[in-house]
């Protein structure tokens, strides 16, 4: 196998599963697991949430890293940099770029609130914390799966 399409697989299969975790536990979260919570009292509710998002984030965290480390190898092993790259590689880029930056919003600011509050016991707090965490995911969420539209069938276009 040329270094090149061996270099090409392995990224292309590392990229997607790093997207899949990403993107579907972000799926998961807003519309299976949320509205299976809503039934609970505050404190084990956001108890649940804080270990969720505790173990979710980690892997949050291992996707960005993998994605970014496949995603430039593609880049720079592949296609030889910038130049060569279509259209759908520099919006899957930008929207990406823009998910971690919204997802490290969350990790450093809500994140810490409401593992603050939570900590206090101010369950009201943090309930307005895991609020604007499902805001900011679920903007992520419409980001992912454009992204995963414009990865996937970008090449296609032309």
């Amino acid at each position: 196998m040329d270094q090149t399409i061996a270099i090409a697989t392995v990224a292309l299969i590392v990229h997607i599963i790093a997207a899949v975790v990403w993107v579907g536990g972000m799926f998961f979260a807003l519309l299976v697991l949320r509205p299976a919570t809503g039934a609970l009292d505050a404190a084990p509710r956001l108890a649940l949430w804080g270990r969720v998002l505790e173990r979710f984030f980690a892997w949050v965290i291992a996707a960005i890293v993998l994605l970014l480390i496949s995603g430039y190898g593609m880049v720079f092993g592949v296609f030889g940099g910038f130049a060569d790259i279509g259209l759908h590689v520099q919006l899957m880029q930008g929207t990406g770029i823009l998910m971690m930056l919204l997802f490290f919003h969350v990790y450093f600011a809500p994140w810490r609130r409401f593992k603050a509050a939570s900590a206090r016991r101010d369950h009201a707090g943090a309930a307005r914390q895991l609020n604007q965490i499902r805001w900011i995911v679920m903007l992520n969420l419409v980001l992912g799966l454009i992204t995963v539209a414009v990865g996937g069938s970008g090449r296609y276009w032309g």
